[in-house]
């Protein structure tokens, strides 16, 4: 397979650091428990009470980037990363998933914004796609593609790990209705309107304002994604955009990847006003792990990296000496560390402001660089248990953040597709 550029920075981090070198409630602020974190600077040990919820609960990442890392190193087959095995330079393999008792995953398809310029933004997203579908065929014990929530429930209960998919931009719809239908038929549930940045759908929070807000377009794209029973995923979107879609929307929205903008002030984070409209809505926000959103500190420090890389790709033309370049610049340029802490954190905060049921997560495991301590890689889930458990979250409350949340939106998406109506039926296993 050819080799791609990465023009996305976050996902540029991510390949130069790990490719180079490696349900129903209220929804008052009464939801979130009086506070006790773990000491400062202590590591979540994992008690036998957090290890008894979390192995009882459905744990549903909302976002993993495994796709386009495996595409972009011209591994569409498993040849080279056999995730029967450890892999240490990716956040995620089958040893690990099981430590991390994760049972449903969105595997979410990334493909950069010059992909559709250059004419092949739908072909990376059907290759990946079926890339998708060959990881459940290659391991069939572990895997299966899930189309609807009742799906996710029955390969829990076969012991295998639910297969979702998702797809990051609106770009890659090459402005057609019938692409995004194509895209659902085969199987992908969700779709970000926009990336970081602006597309035909809408405006993206990492762009300058050109549709103020959805376009005529992007209306009948949310319009056509309630039809089919599509997540409309509002990550990576303008407040415009957000609030537009969240006006249109019939069914719950997602974002399946960011963070509390009360907390780390970026705009790709969600601020107080959408967090409650999403309530509103129904909908519900995935907390991202990316340290580089989670503070102040780490957005300064993400900011400054950009400016420096954009400044060195500006010089070095040649993608193999940029890359080298990069990694050593990333090395020398270390983002401020962040824990499971503070993670929970912005949980903490979405719970108080939104309520328990609008709260998830979405790690965003081989689609950044830096992660927290106490979550490295798709094993260490069972932190985000421990540290709730230690604030006062009882066990409902701990199995609607780990996933029941994202079940409920998926299944109310699914009715509102059809018109049907379902019960408030709770998760665990």
């Amino acid at each position: 397979m050819m080799s791609r550029r990465f023009p996305c920075w976050t996902c540029l981090q991510a390949t130069a650091v790990l490719g180079l070198v490696v349900v129903l409630g209220s929804t008052d602020a009464a939801d979130a428990p009086a506070s006790k974190p773990a000491p400062n600077g202590a590591a979540s040990t994992i008690t036998p009470e957090a290890k008894a919820i979390h192995d009882g609960s459905l744990v549903f990442d909302g976002q993993n980037g495994l796709p386009w890392k495996l595409y972009s190193k011209g591994d569409s087959h498993f040849k080279q990363f056999d995730l029967r095995h450890p892999q240490k330079d990716l956040h995620t393999d089958i040893p690990r998933l099981r430590q991390g008792g994760v049972g449903a995953v969105f595997w979410s398809i990334y493909v950069p914004a010059a992909s559709a310029k250059k004419g092949t933004a739908e072909r990376d997203v059907l290759e990946q796609i079926d890339l998708i579908h060959r990881l459940a065929k290659t391991y069939p014990d572990v895997f299966e593609v899930a189309l609807r929530s009742k799906d996710i429930t029955r390969i829990q209960q076969e012991g295998k790990i639910a297969s979702l998919i998702g797809i990051e931009g609106g770009h890659s719809l090459d402005n057609s209705l019938a692409v995004l239908r194509t895209y659902y038929q085969m199987g992908a549930r969700f779709l970000t309107l926009t990336g970081t940045d602006n597309c035909d759908v809408a405006d993206s929070a990492g762009d300058k304002a050109h549709h103020q807000g959805l376009s005529k377009f992007g209306e009948q794209v949310v319009s056509e994604m309630n039809r089919l029973g599509m997540i409309i995923d509002l990550c990576h979107c303008s407040k415009d955009t957000r609030k537009h879609a969240l006006l249109l929307s019939r069914a719950p929205v997602m974002f399946s990847h960011t963070a509390a903008a009360a907390l780390a002030p970026h705009p790709r984070n969600v601020d107080d006003e959408t967090l409650k409209a999403v309530a509103k809505n129904g909908g519900i926000v995935m907390v991202n792990f990316y340290t580089a959103f989670l503070s102040p500190e780490g957005i300064k420090a993400y900011d400054a990296r950009s400016k420096a890389a954009h400044k060195l790709r500006a010089q070095l033309t040649d993608d193999k000496k940029y890359q080298v370049a990069l990694l050593q610049l990333l090395k020398d340029n270390p983002l401020p560390a962040a824990d499971v802490r503070t993670v929970v954190n912005h949980i903490d905060h979405i719970v108080k402001v939104a309520g328990i049921d609008h709260v998830g997560l979405g790690s965003n495991f081989d689609g950044m660089g830096t992660a927290p301590k106490q979550l490295e890689d798709v094993s260490c889930f069972p932190a985000i248990t421990q540290e709730l458990l230690n604030r006062g979250y009882d066990k409902e409350k701990i199995q609607k953040v780990l996933g029941g949340n994202m079940y409920r939106v998926l299944a109310r998406v699914e009715a509102e597709s059809t018109g049907q109506t379902i019960s408030n039926e709770r998760i665990g296993r």
